[in-house]
């Protein structure tokens, strides 16, 4: 099941409303009552993101990944600082988080999958050392 397709809380109504990924930085929106009216325009999940939302460097990152994915043979995985280290090879350790946003974005696209000791993890509570894969 995608995660696009699964639901999240309820909407105090009854219902169910429809799961949300932040466009910032990949990870699952809660529904909250205070979005009640304005679920449908909820695009980040936080301040935060809705302050740094995605810039040049983050696509940047979505691409490295992407080709260096293409350029392994298929089931094998990635570091989040590999692609950093090839969108800035001197400087690559400010841009790991960056570098996890931009899998989250992927996973949340169908993309990649993010794993965690060889099995599949939820990308909005994976903590510690992850690989990205191709799905």
């Amino acid at each position: 099941m995608s995660r696009r397709a699964a639901t999240a809380g309820s909407t105090g109504s009854g219902g169910a409303a429809e799961e949300r990924v932040c466009v910032a930085c990949g990870r699952t929106i809660e529904w909250r009552k205070k979005w009640a009216n304005s679920w449908d325009g909820v695009r980040y999940c936080s301040d935060g993101c809705r302050r740094r939302k995605i810039r040049p460097v983050d696509r940047a990152l979505e691409e490295a990944i992407v080709t260096l994915l293409a350029q392994r043979p298929t089931g094998s995985t990635i570091c989040p600082s590999d692609a950093a280290r090839l969108v800035e090879p001197d400087d690559w350790r400010p841009l790991m988080e960056p570098a996890r946003r931009a899998a989250r974005r992927l996973v949340a696209a169908g993309h990649v999958e993010i794993t965690q000791g060889g099995q599949v993890v939820d990308p909005s509570t994976a903590k510690g050392p992850v690989r990205v894969r191709r799905t």
